[in-house]
């Protein structure tokens, strides 16, 4: 695989405190710059954002699509890692008390594209999910 530049992305958060605890101490996110409206994060290589904005109007219903048997949250976002640092996040998940969307299981068990994955949500409401493939060569198969 290709040398990979790191992304960037920035998100919604309704609580900057929040969203710094749990990215800096539940996920391990080192902080970069930060000012009263927003904090960087490195996420295992790659700049997340999280800009403060306040919380939507109730009754905005989050969009789910069916990914094998289950309701996947979109939008989300997330990285691809390694089994062994997939399997140390969601112990470290778990041991943090974290509501799972959808526990951290291995999806498309003994087809092409076999990964595992877990969807939680950050404070702010934001999904994301962990995946990891026991052979990297399977993260773009058909």
């Amino acid at each position: 695989m290709a040398s990979l530049t790191p992304f960037h992305i920035a998100f919604p958060v309704d609580d900057l405190a929040a969203a710094r605890h749990f990215y800096g101490t539940v996920l391990g996110c080192p902080e970069g710059r930060s000012a009263d409206t927003w904090i960087d994060f490195d996420l295992f290589g790659h700049q997340i954002v999280a800009h403060y904005k306040p919380r939507a109007a109730e009754g905005d219903a989050a969009h789910h699509n069916p990914v094998d048997g289950h309701d996947v949250p979109v939008p989300h976002f997330g990285v691809v890692l390694a089994m062994a640092d997939w399997e140390a996040l969601a112990e470290r998940l778990k041991a943090a008390g974290t509501s799972f969307v959808i526990e951290p299981y291995i999806r498309f068990k003994g087809q092409v594209g076999e990964q595992a994955t877990m969807f939680f949500l950050d404070p702010a409401g934001n999904a994301l999910e962990f995946k990891a493939f026991a052979d990297m060569s399977q993260l773009f198969a058909k």
